[in-house]
């Protein structure tokens, strides 16, 4: 798959908006300041395909980006820390739930900050990719801001506090230097083949 071949399709505001031609969605999702629009063009290897703020909160849609014809890479609206009013919050709760709601994920990508603990949030997101049996992957990003002695103590809490399985895997990962990337590309190639 070349991931070079990538296309900006559409910002759902509602689930009316979702594509109607059905293709494996790879979708990413994490708190308001964790990077995801980065990792995204890191993985894209494109300086700006997704959206990046310089305040948290930029993503206020389903963003579908059409990945060489074959599958969506989905940015969701992140969840937390993004100062917006609470009806905005509330309506980006409510696409959120309609997205999973509609059961299109071929591969959830949770991206957690590889410096702090999972936030409740992120606790709540790895449960439901677990109790929905949808494949997942946890993304601990910002490896690149840690000390080589900090990495294997906060990888092994991030498994801890999320629950989760031997089966899923933790990519350590540094949108910023490139970290992981290959590791992330051979999950997505995997899901889209499977």
């Amino acid at each position: 798959m070349n991931f070079q071949n990538v296309e900006f399709l559409i910002s759902a505001a509602s689930p009316r908006d979702f594509p109607g031609k059905r293709l494996p969605e790879i979708a990413f999702a994490g708190k308001s300041n964790v990077g995801k629009s980065s990792v995204i063009n890191r993985l894209l290897q494109r300086k700006s395909m997704a959206k990046v703020g310089d305040k948290p909160g930029k993503t206020v849609h389903v963003n579908y980006f059409l990945l060489d014809k074959a599958c969506y890479l989905v940015d969701l609206p992140g969840y937390g820390f993004a100062k917006v009013p609470q009806a905005e919050k509330d309506r980006w709760a409510r696409l959120m739930e309609d997205y999973f709601a509609a059961n299109r994920i071929t591969l959830g990508v949770l991206i957690v900050d590889y410096r702090h603990p999972p936030t409740n949030n992120d606790i709540t997101m790895a449960k439901w990719f677990l109790d929905s049996g949808c494949p997942f992957v946890v993304l601990a990003n910002k490896k690149d801001k840690l000390k080589k002695s900090e990495l294997e103590p906060n990888l092994a809490a991030i498994r801890a506090d999320l629950e989760l399985p031997e089966s899923c895997p933790v990519i350590p990962f540094s949108a910023e230097k490139g970290d992981g990337r290959d590791e992330l590309v051979k999950w997505i190639l995997n899901a889209v083949k499977a």
